[in-house]
């Protein structure tokens, strides 16, 4: 029950008068009173003055003086991310993406959480296998969120959301993927894809990548192999997050998307026109059906300024960042 303290006493005194919150409320007079008779100079320098060299369990964790960071291998929760494996001072030519096979076709408002999930780890999941085979019990998983700093367990849960729902295996909701017409996790789908040496895209609708800002949506893109996305429309911070990962955005024209198309699973796709792209220029994608036939459609590049032209090739911008920083 809600009193007002104003009005409603809280008690009676020894004699049974009412006794109001007033009446031993203290003034800001005494309490100034009270805290300068009680608080001085010389606490606040005794708690504070070796603050930085924090307590015991603090002091006990084994470091070495570095300029870098010592990555600790074993680590399930921090690694050196591969992103500068193979980095040359000069970057190599951006060549057209030819024979891509789709790892995942997708509706419409498509979240970064859709790609990139920041909440529990299931244990049947990739990921949740991966913290198993380094001893992590169910129990310590944590969360993607909370294991950001690890690749390896980020781009295992890269579209592993489990109301995530890829075109490409109908009636199955979650992070599955075809390769050939074996159904499995996205992430086992995209390495076998890896090794054969195949390059991807995604393919989906209408507001792809919505929601809050989230880099792994486009880290965990780029790190699977994904080197188009092919969309009705981008949210606009996530278009731009996947070209700072040198990953390729293209908008179906006005009137086009995967349906009017019949885009499926089983189509290969040549992009053509990657090496000398120019700020929201039209891009053709070639494509191969199953059966030998092909077609082709155009695209709107989405790539918009020319500083994002020259993020892209680099393979980056954090290549692009590093390379200035080096030159």
């Amino acid at each position: 029950m809600i009193e007002d303290f104003t009005t409603t006493p809280i008690g009676q005194d020894q004699s049974g008068n009412d006794v109001y919150l007033k009446d031993i409320w203290p003034t800001n007079q005494e309490v100034t009173e009270t805290v300068q008779g009680a608080v001085d100079r010389d606490m606040f320098e005794a708690r504070y003055a070796h603050v930085y060299k924090g307590d015991e369990h603090w002091q006990k964790i084994s470091v070495e003086g570095s300029d870098t960071y010592q990555w600790r291998a074993g680590s399930t929760y921090v690694a050196n991310p591969p992103y500068f494996e193979g980095m040359t001072m000069t970057p190599a030519p951006v060549a057209d993406i030819l024979g891509a096979k789709p790892l995942a076709i997708l509706g419409d408002s498509i979240t970064t959480d859709h790609i990139s999930p920041a909440g529990s780890i299931k244990a049947d999941s990739p990921a949740g296998k991966w913290l198993m085979e380094h001893q992590v019990s169910k129990a310590d998983f944590n969360s993607y969120g909370a294991r950001r700093g690890h690749h390896d367990v980020m781009m295992r849960g890269t579209f592993a959301n489990i109301r995530i729902k890829n075109e490409m295996v109908p009636g199955i909701e979650g992070g599955m993927s075809r390769y050939g017409a074996e159904v499995m996790p996205i992430y086992d789908a995209a390495m076998r894809h890896k090794a054969d040496g195949t390059p991807l895209v995604v393919i989906a609708g209408k507001e792809y990548g919505t929601g809050s800002s989230r880099d792994w949506a486009a880290k965990g893109t780029n790190l699977l192999g994904v080197r188009a996305v092919i969309v009705e429309s981008f949210e606009r911070i996530h278009r731009s997050n996947l070209v700072g990962m040198g990953v390729l955005p293209l908008q179906f024209l006005e009137g086009q998307s995967r349906e009017t198309l019949g885009l499926t699973g089983d189509d290969q796709f040549t992009i053509t026109g990657v090496a000398d792209l120019k700020p929201r220029q039209t891009v053709t994608v070639n494509v191969t059906r199953a059966d030998g036939s092909t077609f082709s459609f155009d695209t709107l590049c989405r790539i918009d300024t020319a500083n994002e032209v020259e993020y892209y090739m680099n393979g980056g911008i954090l290549h692009y960042v590093l390379r200035k920083l080096a030159a």
